[in-house]
């Protein structure tokens, strides 16, 4: 079984370890998250705004999958196409412009309470973040949604003889769910190393339970499958479990255990040149 409680305890524990770290007062704290918070909002206008601008060309690669099997898109409410054009695609494609910049504000914040060792790992982490969501969503919009498409409409449709009707409301909402969802599914090493790092998890654990991660992947992978058979859902499901093992790969490269051991042994080193000497 997996032990909650013992991760949720190292997560206290670490916490309370860094209550020692030199840092700031409650003010200059809360004064720090105010000033992030309007960087944050700052850049999230900034991104909007270029999204606003070339939300046409969006609303485009929004179309695309649709066009591939010649489905029209409706709208049933006269403010729909205000809602898409100047709300929704502005909205979510400003949130990934400025996805870099507002994670290097969550950064900044947090890193009076990293360790100096610590504070390396920070473009790594951010390369990676953004390197594996773009992956994931490229995967999502080019192989698993226009096939799951193509099921629900084409093939579905087609043997109940019923014809489809979509409005943009529902497909856009269907569109950015998956694909953004696909997209943070593919954050999973980078959350497995960064647990790691701080010692709540250690790469014996997530080995040790692996089979319920195994259980976890293939729950989503037959959700987000295109088609409902066991092959398809095993072809969607072996990224995921790459992923985890990837993950666990990079918790061993941070863990705090493995750099005690090996600072252990640079000094077991030092004291044998001492004795030789």
């Amino acid at each position: 079984m997996v032990d909650a409680t013992d991760v949720v305890n190292k997560a206290r524990a670490e916490l309370g370890s860094r209550a020692d770290l030199p840092g700031m007062s409650l003010m200059q704290h809360l004064e720090e998250l105010r000033k992030r918070i309007v960087h944050s909002v700052l850049y999230l206008v900034a991104g909007y705004i270029v999204a606003v601008i070339f939300a046409p060309k969006l609303y485009l690669l929004l179309q695309a999958p649709l066009n591939a099997i010649k489905i029209p898109l409706n709208f049933t409410h006269p403010a729909d196409l205000v809602n898409l054009r100047y709300i929704q695609i502005p909205l979510v494609g400003g949130a990934i412009l400025a996805a870099p910049f507002i994670l290097f504000q969550v950064w900044l914040f947090i890193a009076p309470a990293l360790y100096s060792r610590e504070k390396r790992y920070v473009i790594p982490f951010m390369a990676a973040a953004i390197l594996l969501f773009f992956s994931g969503a490229f995967l999502g919009y080019y192989y698993v949604f226009p096939g799951l498409l193509k099921f629900l409409i084409s093939d579905l449709g087609n043997t109940l003889g019923i014809h489809p009707l979509i409005s943009i409301e529902e497909y856009t909402g269907f569109f950015f769910a998956l694909i953004l969802g696909i997209g943070a599914t593919f954050e999973l090493p980078v959350i497995i190393v960064f647990l790691a790092l701080f010692g709540i998890v250690s790469p014996s654990f997530l080995w040790k339970n692996i089979r319920y991660a195994i259980l976890g992947i293939f729950v989503v992978a037959a959700i987000i499958t295109p088609t409902p058979d066991i092959t398809t859902m095993c072809v969607f499901a072996s990224p995921m479990m790459v992923l985890y093992l990837v993950g666990i790969a990079g918790a061993w490269f941070v863990h705090p255990d493995r750099r005690k051991a090996k600072e252990a042994r640079l000094k077991e080193k030092e004291q044998e040149k001492e004795k030789s000497a």
